[in-house]
């Protein structure tokens, strides 16, 4: 978020006491889909500075579970059901912690930006290696049915991801939330209901399919 951007969600999210004027994209999700539920357990990738963490920890209420990532510190104090780590939320051990500790997730989402440069083709390139690699993620760490929600800057290899996404999900649309800045580049790609695959089966496995076959 830009600190010097102060439109009319930036002062609704101070009179609201939000951590930003981005709860508003989350939120206007929300009430249109219906992503979260009560009892939910969610990973925010890329959650500085908490807003959605915010947001998402009321929905859930106090059987849910919000798991906060970002290489930024989040510093603001939550209710018990959040989580939050200063990490990079793709390192292999930090991986490895969230499927041990917290997985598997009902819900996971990314409002994860590249550094930008100005540069726009740069810029897409890098929000899309974010996103390819957010989509290797959910592959470990998302339930069967579960939800996923991902910003995106459009670039050259959006239309491939986008298939990619509909390759592993029943639902799929693009949104732009009316809170998003208007001359922004993002928008966010909504999928629901993971078809997730099924593990391969041992040889032993195998072996008593083929007897129950027999």
């Amino acid at each position: 978020m830009s600190y010097n951007y102060q439109d009319h969600y930036f002062h609704r999210a101070r009179k609201d006491r939000y951590l930003s004027r981005a709860v508003y994209k989350l939120d206007e999700i929300q009430k249109k889909y219906k992503i979260f539920r009560p009892g939910d357990r969610v990973l925010d990738m890329g959650a500085a500075p908490g807003s959605w963490l915010q947001l998402v920890s009321g929905v859930v209420g106090s059987r849910g579970r919000v798991v906060g990532v970002d290489l930024k510190e989040i510093a603001h104090s939550f209710p018990p059901q959040v989580k939050v780590y200063q990490s990079d939320v793709f390192e292999p051990r930090f991986r490895d912690f969230l499927l041990r500790e917290h997985a598997p997730f009902d819900v996971i989402v990314s409002d994860m930006a590249p550094a930008t440069s100005g540069i726009k083709a740069a810029d897409s390139a890098r929000s899309e290696l974010l996103f390819e690699q957010s989509l290797e993620l959910i592959r470990e760490q998302l339930k069967p049915r579960g939800h996923f929600l991902a910003k995106i800057f459009q670039g050259s290899q959006f239309h491939s991801l986008l298939q990619e996404v509909k390759r592993q999900f029943d639902w799929v649309k693009v949104v732009k939330p009316d809170a998003s800045k208007k001359k922004s580049k993002e928008i966010y790609i909504l999928a629901m209901r993971f078809r997730k695959p099924s593990p391969p089966s041992s040889p032993g496995d195998e072996k008593e399919d083929r007897g129950a076959q027999a």
